[in-house]
């Protein structure tokens, strides 16, 4: 058991990860002429790019205060498959109907899903919060729809665009679960997730996960091929603040800026971690009876260096660290 920094169990995470990737996280392609319905307008505030770096700064400054689980037991137990049966309606997604080139899906709280996060709409300087309703989701036959009030914010969220027709959206990136994010390029599936930090991996103490508390996403312009999102990561050790450029496309490429304020030493610390499951391979058979060839997701690590050289490491599984 990892300490209780950790938002999610890596274990159960990865493996609810890997079966919602087959489902909900990978729908069919999206129509452009859906219907739209604002979210909730209620709360607004100013916002500019430094603005995210200043709430990490003075969020370092205080003691750590862990989110507060506020969701009704129903949502806290669900499994799975009832997890799967919440989903976003698709007529509801943020900028439907205002031709920008982007659509945004909010995920629910629920299953290891549990904490809140802030969700945010920037347009002409001004930051507006999405207020949570039930009506952005339907709820299939296994989960019943939460009391009115019993939920607020969101899980997550992804991001659609015109990838592979020009007709239709689809998904493209994904954040959700502490402080992970994954993304995908023109016929590609789900792969191995990358982190916004990763803290003591490895040490004898047990790992600690960062968590994303809040994101702001730019309207794009009708134009635009980018679109930017804007994240407050926080931890025991530390807050962070992120600026996420997103470019999909036949090379869907992430531009990540990142400022972190330590509210102690960092003494381990991985910048840009990815994510994936590796038992073993071909290679790396020691102590292994199995009649399969090799058992994981990810098999090696592909690097194209600022020389324009292309490495290849393979993945082992060694004794020790």
């Amino acid at each position: 058991m990892e300490r209780g920094t950790a938002i999610v169990r890596r274990r159960d995470f990865m493996k609810a990860l890997g079966m919602l990737s087959a489902t909900m996280l990978f729908p069919a392609g999206r129509r452009l002429n859906a219907a739209a319905q604002a979210p909730d307008a209620s709360k607004t505030m100013a916002f500019s790019a430094g603005d995210v770096q200043k709430q990490a700064r003075a969020l370092a400054a205080e003691k750590f205060v862990p989110p507060k689980i506020d969701l009704p037991k129903q949502l806290q137990d669900l499994s799975y498959d009832q997890y799967r049966d919440i989903r976003f309606k698709r007529e509801r997604a943020i900028w439907t109907s205002e031709g920008v080139p982007f659509l945004v899906e909010l995920f629910h709280r629920g299953f290891i899903f549990k904490e809140p996060v802030a969700m945010y709409v920037v347009a002409d300087g001004t930051a507006r919060r999405v207020g949570y309703s039930p009506d952005f989701f339907t709820f299939g036959p296994s989960v019943q729809p939460p009391p009115e009030g019993g939920v607020t914010d969101f899980s997550g969220f992804r991001i659609l665009a015109l990838i592979h027709r020009a007709d239709a959206f689809d998904e493209f990136v994904v954040f959700q679960g502490a402080s992970y994010f994954r993304a995908i390029a023109k016929g590609q599936a789900y792969g191995l997730s990358a982190r916004g930090l990763a803290l003591n991996t490895g040490a004898p103490e047990g790992e600690e996960f960062p968590f994303f508390r809040a994101f702001w996403i730019e309207r794009p312009q009708p134009e635009a091929h980018t679109i930017v999102v804007h994240a407050l990561l926080d931890s025991i050790s530390t807050t962070g603040a992120y600026r996420f450029t997103i470019r999909p496309g036949d090379a869907t490429v992430m531009d990540v800026e990142m400022t972190l304020y330590p509210r102690v030493e960092l003494k381990l610390a991985g910048l840009a971690p990815l994510t994936s499951m590796f038992v073993f391979g071909p290679n790396d058979r020691v102590g292994i009876d199995d009649f399969r060839n090799a058992v994981h997701d990810s098999d090696g690590l592909a690097i194209w260096n600022g020389r324009g050289e292309r490495l290849w490491r393979p993945l082992s599984r060694p004794e020790t660290l």
